[in-house]
Protein backbone atom coordinates (compact mmCIF):
# COMPACT_ATOMS: atom_id res chain seq x y z
CA UNK A 1 0.00 0.00 0.00
CA UNK A 2 1.24 3.43 -0.79
CA UNK A 3 1.38 6.30 1.69
CA UNK A 4 -1.89 7.97 0.47
CA UNK A 5 -3.88 4.76 0.78
CA UNK A 6 -2.57 4.19 4.32
CA UNK A 7 -3.54 7.73 5.32
CA UNK A 8 -7.07 7.25 3.88
CA UNK A 9 -7.44 3.90 5.62
CA UNK A 10 -6.33 5.51 8.90
CA UNK A 11 -9.06 8.16 8.59
CA UNK A 12 -11.70 5.56 7.72
CA UNK A 13 -10.59 3.37 10.64
CA UNK A 14 -10.98 6.34 13.00
CA UNK A 15 -14.59 7.03 11.84
CA UNK A 16 -15.78 3.47 11.13
CA UNK A 17 -18.38 3.29 13.94
CA UNK A 18 -20.05 6.63 13.23
CA UNK A 19 -20.13 5.73 9.53
CA UNK A 20 -21.70 2.32 10.31
CA UNK A 21 -24.33 3.96 12.52
CA UNK A 22 -25.10 6.52 9.79
CA UNK A 23 -25.49 3.78 7.18
CA UNK A 24 -27.72 1.74 9.47
CA UNK A 25 -29.92 4.79 10.07
CA UNK A 26 -30.20 5.48 6.35
CA UNK A 27 -31.21 1.88 5.69
CA UNK A 28 -33.87 2.03 8.40
CA UNK A 29 -35.27 5.27 7.00
CA UNK A 30 -35.44 3.87 3.48
CA UNK A 31 -37.06 0.57 4.53
CA UNK A 32 -40.81 0.58 3.88
CA UNK A 33 -42.88 0.67 7.05
CA UNK A 34 -46.03 -1.29 7.66
CA UNK A 35 -49.19 0.79 7.43
CA UNK A 36 -51.14 0.99 10.62
CA UNK A 37 -54.48 -0.68 10.07
CA UNK A 38 -57.39 0.47 12.16
CA UNK A 39 -59.21 -2.43 13.72
CA UNK A 40 -62.83 -1.57 14.37
CA UNK A 41 -65.67 -3.98 15.10
CA UNK A 42 -67.59 -5.17 12.00
CA UNK A 43 -70.82 -3.37 12.96
CA UNK A 44 -69.05 -0.05 13.50
CA UNK A 45 -70.62 1.67 10.49
CA UNK A 46 -74.15 0.80 11.58
CA UNK A 47 -73.52 1.77 15.21
CA UNK A 48 -72.00 5.12 14.26
CA UNK A 49 -74.82 5.83 11.79
CA UNK A 50 -77.42 5.04 14.48
CA UNK A 51 -75.77 7.36 17.01
CA UNK A 52 -75.41 10.18 14.50
CA UNK A 53 -79.03 9.76 13.33
CA UNK A 54 -80.21 10.34 16.91
CA UNK A 55 -78.14 13.50 17.28
CA UNK A 56 -80.01 16.81 17.05
CA UNK A 57 -79.92 18.33 13.57
CA UNK A 58 -78.25 15.38 11.82
CA UNK A 59 -81.35 13.55 10.64
CA UNK A 60 -80.94 10.31 8.73
CA UNK A 61 -77.26 9.35 8.48
CA UNK A 62 -75.27 6.78 6.54
CA UNK A 63 -71.64 6.01 7.35
CA UNK A 64 -68.84 4.38 5.37
CA UNK A 65 -65.57 3.59 7.18
CA UNK A 66 -62.40 2.41 5.47
CA UNK A 67 -58.73 2.22 6.40
CA UNK A 68 -58.26 5.63 4.74
CA UNK A 69 -61.08 7.65 6.28
CA UNK A 70 -64.77 8.09 6.98
CA UNK A 71 -67.62 9.35 4.82
CA UNK A 72 -70.85 10.49 6.48
CA UNK A 73 -73.92 11.32 4.40
CA UNK A 74 -76.71 12.96 6.36
CA UNK A 75 -79.71 15.24 5.96
CA UNK A 76 -78.35 17.99 8.21
CA UNK A 77 -74.98 18.38 6.48
CA UNK A 78 -75.79 21.92 5.32
CA UNK A 79 -75.61 23.24 8.90
CA UNK A 80 -72.03 24.15 9.96
CA UNK A 81 -72.72 23.41 13.62
CA UNK A 82 -74.03 19.96 12.77
CA UNK A 83 -71.00 19.29 10.57
CA UNK A 84 -68.68 20.21 13.44
CA UNK A 85 -70.58 17.93 15.83
CA UNK A 86 -70.31 15.07 13.34
CA UNK A 87 -66.58 15.61 12.82
CA UNK A 88 -65.98 15.62 16.57
CA UNK A 89 -68.06 12.48 17.13
CA UNK A 90 -66.52 10.54 14.24
CA UNK A 91 -63.01 11.60 15.20
CA UNK A 92 -63.56 10.53 18.81
CA UNK A 93 -64.99 7.18 17.78
CA UNK A 94 -62.61 6.23 14.98
CA UNK A 95 -59.44 8.16 15.78
CA UNK A 96 -59.33 9.77 12.32
CA UNK A 97 -58.44 13.45 12.08
CA UNK A 98 -60.80 15.96 10.49
CA UNK A 99 -58.84 15.75 7.22
CA UNK A 100 -59.92 12.10 6.89
CA UNK A 101 -63.63 12.76 7.53
CA UNK A 102 -65.95 13.82 4.71
CA UNK A 103 -69.53 14.93 5.30
CA UNK A 104 -72.04 14.91 2.46
CA UNK A 105 -75.65 16.06 2.26
CA UNK A 106 -78.14 13.28 1.63
CA UNK A 107 -80.33 13.66 -1.40
CA UNK A 108 -83.96 14.47 -0.44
Amino acid sequence: MNHEAKALWSKIEKWKYPILILLAGLLLMLAPGAEKEQTLPPDTQEALAAILSHTQGVGQARVLISAHGVVVACAGAANASVRLDIIRAVSSYTGFGSDKITILKLKN
